[in-house]
């Protein structure tokens, strides 16, 4: 295990210091998974990556909060509350159960409205949450409430790193930053003043939808200033598409984690997923995903990758950082821009994509061509 990789973690991406207190958490396999003899070691390996992690971040922060948690068992959903009285401390974690937001929150039925008055609490009592969070759990807690307050709310800084394994260490994490945010900015630069975006492959996906004003957002890694969120390893421009303007076809060739044996094709209409066709049994799969609440087919997020070090297809939180490859989420996006909150994310990559923007008088630009971002 590179362990100087993981120290760059502290000194580097976050920059902490001595008097910081820095939150470690992972899951762990519960006796309902299933799990092949590769992916079992891979989750054994994550586990012990951020037992490491807690115990190098000892040499660089005088408080290291390190937890296990069972498995979730999908994207999306809210950590347990032992997690959360961590994150945030004991008086907050009490003020949101007295208000009756904490339990609409962990089971992802919480209205905007809601939210915004536990990010007052989150504001609040900032003084006593953590400064830092090392978001090792298998399944991502990017796109929960308790991110969004830990970071919008409390001003914690945030690397969440689902899937995470120990070749990533010597791999897309030793990105050239400096140029890792060159592209990126140039990708913003050229999505601004663009309403709609257009997505095509050579197998066959075809989308559309609008930007309506969105955010552009990018993820690079740096997370020295207060309220900042990263995947690490970073490498994204990404972007919450206006619900309900997405129509088309995606033709999905890998999964989180591997190659299908088979295409599988969705139908979007109005925004959300309305067919699943293929004889994969992902097919299957994905339907149980979707079925869960209504939310869980919508058209999430855009997302192009920026970082030239990532090259592996086969773990979605490396492959949709590899640049020139674009990637489309399904589920939760109201941590970014959108408006859906859903028990549920899941990014799918499409390579050698060709990405058309329209301003809204109808000029047209391609930002990136099979693949290739043009100048």
């Amino acid at each position: 295990m590179n362990t100087e990789a993981i120290k760059n973690i502290y000194t580097q991406n976050f920059g902490i210091r001595p008097d910081e207190r820095v939150l470690v958490f992972t899951d762990t396999i519960t006796p309902e998974e299933q799990l092949a003899r590769a992916e079992r070691a891979r989750r054994t390996g994550l586990v012990a990556i951020a037992r490491a992690s807690a115990e190098i971040g000892r040499q660089h922060a005088k408080d290291i909060v390190y937890i296990e948690y069972p498995s979730l068992g999908g994207p999306a959903m809210e950590p347990p509350v032992n997690v959360w009285q961590a994150a945030f401390g004991k008086k907050a974690v009490s003020v949101l159960k007295g208000k009756k937001l904490l339990g609409p929150i962990l089971k992802k039925t919480v209205s905007q409205t809601q939210i915004e008055e536990a990010m007052a609490v989150a504001a609040a009592n900032a003084d006593g949450a953590v400064d830092a969070v090392i978001a090792l759990a298998n399944y991502s807690t990017t796109h929960t409430t308790f991110r969004k307050l830990l970071t919008a709310g409390a001003g914690a800084r945030y690397a969440s790193m689902p899937l995470f394994d120990a070749s990533m260490l010597d791999g897309p994490l030793a990105a050239d930053y400096k140029e890792l945010k060159k592209i990126s900015a140039a990708l913003k630069r050229a999505l601004s003043g663009k309403d709609v975006i257009r997505i095509t492959t050579p197998n066959g996906t075809d989308i559309s939808f609008r930007r309506g004003g969105r955010k552009i957002n990018d993820d690079t890694g740096d997370l020295r200033k207060p309220g900042a969120t990263s995947n690490l390893p970073a490498g994204e421009v990404y972007l919450a598409p206006l619900e309900g303007t997405a129509n088309g076809v995606l033709v999905l060739e890998w999964s989180a984690t591997r190659k299908l044996k088979y295409p599988v094709t969705l139908i979007v209409e109005g925004g959300n997923v309305v067919q699943i066709e293929g004889r994969e049994p992902f097919v299957k799969e994905l339907a149980q995903k979707l079925a869960a609440a209504p939310e869980c087919a919508n058209i999430a997020e855009l997302g192009i990758g920026t970082n030239a070090k990532a090259k592996r297809p086969d773990n979605i939180l490396e492959s949709e950082k590899i640049l020139g490859t674009i990637h489309i989420a399904l589920g939760d996006n109201h941590t970014f821009g959108g408006k859906v909150s859903a028990p549920f994310h899941q990014d799918f990559v499409f390579f050698k994509p060709t990405l058309t923007a329209a301003s809204k008088d109808g000029a047209k630009t391609v930002i990136m061509k099979k693949g290739k971002l043009l100048p």
